[in-house]
């Protein structure tokens, strides 16, 4: 199956979950990630059926002042 990560275009196995597609994007923590704009919480992402064409974006946050 095809989904964006980030904008880009990864292919999964069919029956993949969001902790499968993290574990080939291998993003460094911390990050926070949401699939469709929806936000998932880390307890989640082994749940988290992916459907095709899903937009899966890791967020990484931005400090400063």
């Amino acid at each position: 199956m095809n989904v964006l990560i980030n904008g880009q275009a990864q292919s999964l196995p069919g029956a993949a979950t969001l902790a499968d597609a993290l574990a080939a994007l291998k993003p460094t923590p911390p990050f926070a990630v949401a699939v469709n704009r929806e936000f998932v919480p880390r307890s989640g992402y082994g749940e988290r059926r992916l459907q095709p064409d899903d937009q899966i974006e890791v967020i990484r946050p931005v400090t400063g002042g």
